[in-house]
């Protein structure tokens, strides 16, 4: 997961709450406008979410290795 996360993190690795990527997946996912994602909603989104996260990360894994 940490991979995952680095990659979709990028060019904002030491917030990634600030990520358009990752905001742009929690809305969608969980429903939270963009805009009103901080810090500590990214962080209890992926607490209370860890297990969907890992076998997401899981899943990335396997079709980057694929291609």
């Amino acid at each position: 997961m940490l991979g995952l996360l680095w990659q979709a993190s990028k060019g904002y690795r030491l917030t990634p709450w600030r990520s358009p990527y990752l905001r742009w997946r929690i809305e969608t996912y969980w429903g939270l406008h963009a805009d009103d994602i901080g810090r500590t909603d990214f962080f209890r989104f992926l607490w209370r979410h860890r297990g969907e996260m890992f076998r997401f990360a899981k899943w990335a894994d396997r079709m980057r290795q694929r291609h």
